[in-house]
């Protein structure tokens, strides 16, 4: 779970306010740097930051401020408050902050919103609900919108936004809670939700992941006594099998249809992509993945006109991997509509590239694909869409790749895919007991009994499959009720 540590400046000083109220202002440093620097000793991946003073003034105040402290921790950012123009974005994300969040913009500048989701891409523009008397709130909480919540809801969404930070503006620097039900409500629209306001203790975090939820702002509470990395080290040390499980269809593409074959080879038709992406996203699919199966071993991009095409059908988290080698590769498509990118024979051949994207990114975009053959007594990489053996060892390689920042990992078993034999638990236990980030299980699933038994045996995050979903063999929902009388739970 990512845990981020909020800092709230005004006049240039760290200071939190209750509920919004900009005459309850209490100063807590008079230094935000050197919050954020002790903020990253104690663990923190990620960082948020609220340009109060630009929140109540229209217009970003402590711009110099805040691209400061960027340059200096060198971890990913998300920053708002004041943000309401085009130019007001783009000097922050061409400058190092990883996303911006933006809220009255929505309203007061639809046509600008919808420009900076279109050109820096849905991963990097987090929309902020800020919910007052069950009002959509803004300009700094001092105004209620004429737009009711579902209206704005539906808005965003048409817009393209994934990604929403939702707050209680009543819970707001209150130490009681945050707002649970709404939190749940956001989840339960598709987007990926971050809650903030009211977090006061480590049961109310551990509550919100046992919801599901994979982001959470921590505020006034980290100032009053809760410490960061306590928080940091239980969220992220629970039984996962206690967690929400996420289940995962994959969509190969070769030449732009969906294929499926064994062993990566004889490869047959499954269908049209987008239609199939449409037909997952409405099905209850928690996820959805797209791997262009020979953009590296052809040397060339993904197809591009194909994602944007996918990413405009589907209202759920969207990973696209294959031919990806860059920087500028990875803003291309986030850009377009994916939610998060993965990366497999370039973190091999390049493993700073994944240190690079995450901190440009943030983590929760990087996904990196172990491609994973057994070996005598280990297991092998390899790359190229499985046709090149590395000679790297897959154990170490995975808890480098979280060492570097990937935000998560798909581990393929090269001697499973197509063949419907289940899950290679023995090489999932081992990748899980050395990594501390989420792992996907794919390759060999053949029936919803195989994923019941990769939930209960392994700690694993996702199970992802293709071929007993494209062939109609079990559906999510079949799928979703059989993991729900195990006692596994599943949204």
């Amino acid at each position: 779970m990512l845990i981020l540590p909020a800092i709230d400046i005004f006049g240039g000083k760290c200071v939190r306010l209750k509920q919004g109220d900009f005459n309850q202002s209490k100063t807590y440093n008079e230094d935000p740097l050197i919050v954020a620097q002790e903020f990253k000793k104690k663990g923190a991946e990620f960082i948020h930051i609220v340009d109060l003073e630009g929140a109540k003034e229209k217009r970003p105040m402590n711009k110099e401020i805040i691209l400061n402290i960027a340059k200096t921790i060198n971890l990913p950012i998300q920053v708002g408050g004041g943000i309401r123009s085009y130019e007001d974005a783009k000097a922050y994300l061409d400058n190092g902050i990883t996303r911006i969040i933006v809220s009255s913009m929505a309203t007061r500048s639809p046509n600008e919103f919808k420009r900076i989701i279109k050109e820096f891409g849905s991963s990097r523009i987090v929309f902020s609900l800020d919910i007052r008397d069950g009002k959509f709130a803004i300009s700094g909480w001092t105004e209620s919108s004429e737009k009711s919540v579902t209206e704005i809801i539906e808005f965003i969404k048409n817009a393209g936004i994934k990604i929403v930070v939702v707050t209680d503006t009543a819970k707001d620097g209150m130490l009681a809670g945050p707002n649970f039900e709404i939190a749940q409500k956001i989840m339960d629209e598709g987007f990926e939700t971050i809650v903030a306001g009211g977090v006061s203790s480590i049961k109310d975090v551990l509550r919100l992941k046992k919801m599901g939820l994979r982001n959470v702002i921590i505020g006034k509470a980290l100032y009053e006594g809760l410490d960061l990395k306590e928080v940091i080290y239980k969220a992220n040390d629970m039984n996962k099998n206690n967690l929400v499980k996420r289940i995962i269809p994959c969509l190969d593409v070769k030449d732009g249809r969906v294929v499926k074959g064994i062993y990566f080879k004889n490869l047959k038709d499954a269908g049209d992509p987008v239609e199939l992406g449409k037909f997952y996203s409405d099905s209850g699919a928690d996820e959805l993945i797209f791997l262009d199966i020979t953009a590296t071993k052809e040397d060339r991009k993904t197809f591009q006109d194909l994602v944007g095409r996918i990413a405009k059908e589907i209202n759920i988290p969207f990973t696209v991997g294959g031919g990806i080698k860059s920087i500028t590769d990875m803003k291309e498509l986030l850009a377009i509509g994916a939610d998060k990118v993965s990366i497999g024979s370039a973190a091999v051949k390049n493993p700073n590239l994944v240190k690079e994207a995450s901190q440009y990114f943030g983590a929760q975009c990087i996904v990196v694909s172990v491609d994973a053959k057994k070996k005598n007594d280990s297991w092998e990489i390899y790359i190229k869409g499985g046709s090149e053996a590395t000679g790297i060892d897959a154990i170490s390689f995975a808890k480098e790749m979280g060492e570097l920042g990937a935000g998560e990992l798909l581990v393929n078993s090269l001697d499973r895919d197509g063949t419907k034999a289940g899950f290679d638990l023995e090489l999932l236990n081992a990748i899980c007991n050395a990594v501390n980030i989420p792992v996907i299980a794919s390759s060999g699933a053949g029936s919803a009994e195989d994923f019941v038994e990769v939930f209960q045996k392994t700690n694993v995050d996702a199970g992802l499959a293709a071929s007993i979903f494209h062939n109609g063999t079990v559906a999510i929902s079949d799928l979703k009720k059989v993991l729900k009388e195990n006692n596994i739970p599943v949204r």
